[in-house]
């Protein structure tokens, strides 16, 4: 043929390459680790326990955007949720994305829960709706 085939020369190794190769795998594990991994764990972690406080007459919000009140817990996987005035659907624990509002435990009296909740209803208001911001994409407060 009218080229003749060229032979490089191969260039010298050096003894540490399989190490120097392995440094920027292991640099973006790490990286991945903390910035995507472990934030990722610790919102999970946040959600479930979330999801097992959740108790009769907390206000939520499921997967589908319905905000409605836990009028009763079925069993560790179902709650019995009333979106409207008598109209009550079962909804999967697991899909509910937010508790906007939470109840007070049964064994409090009557006075120190109703100082409580004047003194808390604009927390709890406020808190609601920055939550509810969050979940629909906007800037929560």
């Amino acid at each position: 043929m009218f080229i003749s085939p060229a032979y490089a020369q191969a260039a010298g190794s050096s003894a540490g390459g399989g190490l120097e190769a392995m440094f920027p795998l292991v640099l973006i594990f790490v990286v991945f680790y903390f910035l995507l991994i472990r934030p990722q764990q610790k919102k999970a972690k946040e959600h479930k326990g979330m999801l097992g406080a959740i108790r009769r007459g907390d206000k939520v919000v499921t997967g589908g955007g319905i905000i409605g009140t836990v009028t009763k817990v079925v069993d560790d996987k179902e709650l019995m949720v009333e979106i409207a005035d008598n109209v009550k659907v079962r909804v999967e624990r697991s899909l509910v994305a937010a508790v906007l509002s939470k109840t007070e435990p049964a064994n409090d009296d009557k006075k120190s829960k109703k100082d409580k909740d004047s003194a808390a209803s604009d927390d709890n208001n406020k808190s609601a709706v920055s939550k509810l911001k969050g979940l629909l994409g906007g800037k929560s407060d």
